[in-house]
């Protein structure tokens, strides 16, 4: 088990809550942690070297950008064309998640793409769009009609005792 030092914690804990949407977010949190912003960025730089951290993302509030339809497009694609199908649909802006799974003998869908719009017209006008280029006959959308809450994982119990590890 690794031991971290203290301000090692400190920055995972302030990492819980997201960066700072600043000109310079890693020197504002050096100054907010009272350590040198070289030392942050090196110590991250070894944490994705090593794997302790997979990833750094983005999480938006998309409804508030005016993408309020969201599809998830499911195409019956033969095996021979996945990459090339696949290929199109991810060029499009609008499509966010692209992948390929087993399909099940009452649902022949084996690739699946999340499509993003204004309204569910629009998603299906993309859609349509893909299919087209593509060269695809056999899809359908799936909409989602709530959104659950999103939260990433918590490190580190907070001033509320929540914590996720």
């Amino acid at each position: 088990m690794t031991r971290l030092d203290p301000w090692e914690t400190e920055l995972i804990q302030a990492l819980n809550d997201g960066l700072p949407l600043t000109e310079r977010p890693y020197a504002d949190l050096a100054a907010r942690l009272g350590v040198d912003e070289a030392k942050i960025l090196a110590r991250l730089q070894s944490w994705v070297d090593d794997g302790t951290i997979r990833r750094f993302g983005v999480r938006l509030k998309h409804r508030r950008l005016g993408i309020a339809a969201n599809g998830m497009s499911v195409w019956d694609v033969p095996d021979a064309r996945v990459e090339e199908a696949a290929a199109c649909m991810t060029r499009r802006p609008e499509v966010t998640h692209c992948y390929l799974r087993t399909p099940h003998p009452s649902w022949p869908y084996n690739l699946y793409a999340m499509i993003h719009g204004p309204d569910e017209q629009a998603v299906h006008a993309i859609a349509e769009d893909i299919a087209r280029e593509a060269g695809l006959d056999s899809f359908r959308i799936l909409f989602s009609t709530r959104e659950l809450k999103k939260r990433a994982p918590r490190y580190f119990a907070d001033s509320n005792g929540d914590a996720d590890a």
